[in-house]
């Protein structure tokens, strides 16, 4: 699915993120959080039904894409070289807005302590110490296929991406999620819970900047690292039979113990293999990616590092934010600790 702004539509939401960027001054503001889902209905009518029916329906294709909003060069400033220069730069505060209004749609937005110093609107730029690395801040290596945050139970149900920049029009992989294509056994052995995933690098310690304070951030890493070294079994395959919902990430998955269902998950990983294709975000549009009917990685390029590389702006949505309440320090927070 892929909905172009008109001139019109572009000058209504730049007008209302420019409104809202005045009178909260942050996309991270707590009163601008808990009031999104009601400014995002002063977004274009056809915005609206298109985000409305891509949750509704939750159409095979799994993604969404918009385009049409006007990015600044001059505006946004150079692209970062770490995310930790969040609060050191020119933060492009409307777009920020302008993506978390388009997610409140979907569902709620949410933010990990263990993951960027838990801001709910994450940078995605290329860090030159990442730079071979499984992260989304490396480049060199091609960042492999996964759900996002497949290791946990609270993962979001939906991925949101906005480019800002991308002069190298480096891609996104994509793969939407058909099983049509698999026979019964192995779709019953995919069903069962003989599968492990490990969280990925972006949630460990060693990614952390400032030293960990506060006991209730303690532990969240201390339940990341139990995740690493004891995961739980689970199944990659859940839901409806004929279009299920899919948990995976190849990379930080151990061989199943089980002979037959290690073939499973190899056919299911061949078959995902084979239906990758390339997705090459312009400045300006938004993508959507239902995070449990879809995977997603990234190309390797070659990352300059002097302020023009691409950058996107990263959003975790979730549709039933009470699920997670027992990692959250309150009902209206956002934060899984």
């Amino acid at each position: 699915m892929r909905l172009t702004l008109s001139q019109e539509e572009a000058r209504q939401v730049v007008g209302l993120a420019t409104d809202l960027a005045a009178r909260y001054g942050s996309s991270e503001d707590p009163e601008f959080v808990a009031n999104a889902s009601v400014h995002a209905h002063d977004l274009p009518i056809r915005l609206r039904l298109a985000l409305n029916q891509f949750r509704l329906f939750e159409p095979q294709t799994a993604i969404l894409r918009v385009a049409g909003y006007p990015i600044s060069d001059e505006e946004i400033g150079l692209t970062p070289s770490h995310w930790k220069e969040r609060q050191k730069h020119c933060i492009p505060v409307k777009e920020e807005i302008v993506l978390m209004l388009m997610g409140a749609l979907l569902g709620d937005a949410i933010a990990w302590a263990t993951q960027q110093d838990g801001a709910l609107v994450h940078d995605i730029a290329p860090i030159k110490a990442h730079e071979k690395e499984q992260l989304g801040s490396g480049s060199a290596q091609e960042l492999t296929w996964h759900t996002e945050d497949a290791f946990h139970p609270f993962r979001g149900d939906y991925l949101a991406m906005m480019c800002l920049r991308n002069p190298d029009r480096v891609p996104t992989t994509f793969a939407g999620l058909e099983v049509s294509g698999l026979d019964d056994e192995t779709l019953d052995l995919l069903f069962e819970p003989h599968f492990t995933i490990r969280p990925d690098e972006s949630h460990l310690v060693k990614n952390r900047i400032d030293p960990i304070t506060g006991q209730a951030l303690t532990d969240a890493h201390s339940r990341i690292d139990e995740m690493n070294t004891r995961p739980a079994p689970i199944s990659v395959l859940f839901g409806s039979r004929e279009t299920p919902y899919c948990r995976l990430d190849p990379y930080f998955m151990d061989p199943p113990e089980n002979p037959a269902a290690k073939e499973a998950l190899d056919r299911l990983i061949d078959h995902m293999d084979s239906r990758l294709e390339d997705v090459t975000l312009e400045a300006g549009e938004v993508c959507f990616i239902d995070n449990f009917m879809a995977v997603h990685g990234r190309r390797p390029y070659k990352a300059r590092f002097d302020g023009t590389d691409r950058w996107l702006k990263r959003l975790n949505i979730t549709r039933n934010l009470r699920l997670s309440r027992e990692a959250r320090p309150a009902s209206e927070s956002r934060l899984l600790m």
